[in-house]
């Protein structure tokens, strides 16, 4: 395995399950430390609407002019980010983005059952609960649209989503109170999950550890080579050969598969987030304030908020003045939600993004299986991809 964010170590632990022995690498310290580290926490099985819309097309020129702070555009000229962005276009019909989000509402599906199966098996602990979620509107065209599409994906796959006034709305988090006049709705799921994916990642690590199972850090790849034996080898020439090598390394994947033959259609969407102690009107709930484009997250003693896409960011460093953007957005969505004052991390990642927002699990050269591309939702899934995989590479052989 090549990364060791949730990904990685949920296709390392789903193998390992599956009677495989693993060897997982990465070129961080630990496992998570990279655009798992501290990621929106939220396990959103049934919001896994496409990136591609026609929303976002409409939207296009403004994204362009940066006049949207929540959601930018970064364009490349290179001729991945063209061919990228075409396809991305090719995806904002209707009937395109309504079949790429089904497709994700199906993998959730199996990654909730996947998941399940990993926390049983192996007693992993990393924050894990059962907090529900609300999506909340406060214009009524947003909040009509939002019903239009729950009612399509109830249709096409079984998903409850509740629509819900703003009093009852309050009803089920009463922290919504401050905000409570501006509110036009909500979208209540009450069976969605959340979870610390670093600390999902440092528990997987452990459960593979004690069974003899190897994780090893600091360990930058910089290339696989895949005639004959598949190698994956490091820039001082230490080489691992393996039977299978899967490739989970998020926004780095498109260049360990180019040298391959292979054009993975990544690209990266930088976002960000911020961990602080739970304020004096903080949710139980998670919440996605929809205007604001912010997701809040309890994790214990902890909120995560996170938040801005910046769709070609190759920088993961963070950017004070767009940190300041996030929290000033968080403030205004919820500001009794966290002790703003008191921000313990402060975070910026990479999430690697497909045309589709749909992963890339399939067979790139002989040897070689990608597992990558999961967009926002590689938190939710990571399990349900690693079976696949899984799947994929016993069927193969």
């Amino acid at each position: 395995m090549i990364g060791a964010g949730v990904v990685g170590m949920a296709t390392a632990l789903t193998l390992f399950d599956r009677g495989h022995r693993v060897t997982v690498l990465d070129a961080e310290p630990a496992p998570g430390r990279g655009t798992s580290f501290a990621n929106g926490a939220q396990l959103s099985y049934a919001y896994t609407d496409a990136l591609a819309s026609p929303g976002v097309r409409r939207q296009l020129p403004q994204l362009l002019l940066a006049l949207d702070p929540a959601f930018r555009l970064k364009p490349q000229i290179d001729a991945d980010f063209i061919r990228w962005g075409l396809a991305f276009l090719r995806n904002t019909s209707s009937d395109a983005f309504m079949r790429n989000t089904v497709a994700g509402l199906t993998l959730a599906s199996e990654s909730r059952d996947a998941l399940h199966a990993l926390i049983a098996r192996h007693g992993l602990r990393f924050d894990h609960a059962t907090p529900g979620k609300l999506h909340l509107y406060r214009t009524p065209q947003s909040f009509a649209a939002a019903r239009s599409l729950a009612a399509a994906k109830a249709a096409a796959v079984s998903v409850v989503q509740q629509a819900l006034t703003p009093d009852e709305a309050l009803a089920v988090e009463p922290a919504l109170a401050p905000i409570g006049d501006r509110i036009i709705g909500a979208l209540h799921t009450p069976d969605e999950e959340s979870g610390d994916p670093q600390l999902f990642c440092l528990a997987a690590r452990d459960a593979l550890v004690r069974a003899g199972q190897e994780v090893i850090g600091n360990i930058a790849i910089d290339r696989i080579e895949a005639d004959g034996d598949p190698r994956a080898i490091a820039p001082s020439g230490q080489t691992w050969r393996a039977d299978c090598i899967v490739l989970c390394a998020g926004a780095q994947s498109p260049r360990l598969a180019r040298a391959l033959g292979t054009s993975l259609p990544i690209q990266p969407v930088k976002g960000y987030s911020i961990t602080a102690p739970p304020g004096t009107a903080a949710p139980t709930v998670s919440i996605t304030d929809v205007a604001n484009r912010v997701v809040f997250c309890r994790l214990g003693d902890r909120m995560r908020i996170a938040g801005l896409a910046e769709l070609g960011n190759r920088d993961r460093t963070v950017d004070p003045a767009r940190l300041a953007t996030l929290v000033s957005s968080a403030r205004d969505a919820l500001p009794g939600a966290a002790d703003y004052g008191r921000i313990e991390t402060s975070w910026a990642g990479l999430r690697p993004m497909t045309p589709d927002s749909l992963p890339i699990t399939r067979v790139i050269a002989q040897g070689v299986i990608a597992n990558t591309g999961h967009g926002g939702l590689g938190w939710t899934y990571a399990a349900g991809s690693a079976r696949r995989v899984a799947q994929l590479m016993e069927r193969d052989g």
